[in-house]
């Protein structure tokens, strides 16, 4: 029997997010796992030639194989750029401090 290997794969949307537990063939990929959990069914906004991956918070490509204990995620198109965001907030926190007033 062929070694086998426990995955699991994650993906968060707006107010819902699933956790998918899977045992694979040792020498699998992140895509073979990803379409093996069934989320790219459950959630049809997935797009992986947009939605980037991987592997505990590191960016991989979806041909990069598994190893026992990995978790996938699959994650969300950026809505905004953190940096525009931070540069925004402390912007107006330099305002407040000089006392103007906000629109």
């Amino acid at each position: 029997m062929p070694e086998r290997i426990a995955i699991e794969v994650v993906h968060a949307a707006a107010g819902r997010h699933e956790r998918v537990p899977l045992q694979l063939p040792a020498g699998s990929t992140v895509l073979q796992a990803i379409t093996a959990s069934g989320l790219l069914q459950r959630f049809p906004e997935i797009d992986l030639s947009r939605n980037k991956v991987g592997i505990f918070g590191r960016l991989v490509e979806a041909e990069a194989p598994l190893r026992s204990g990995d978790r996938v995620e699959i994650y969300r198109p950026l809505i905004a750029d953190p940096k525009e965001v931070r540069r925004r907030r402390a912007a107006e926190g330099r305002a407040m401090k000089k006392g103007a007033a906000t629109p």
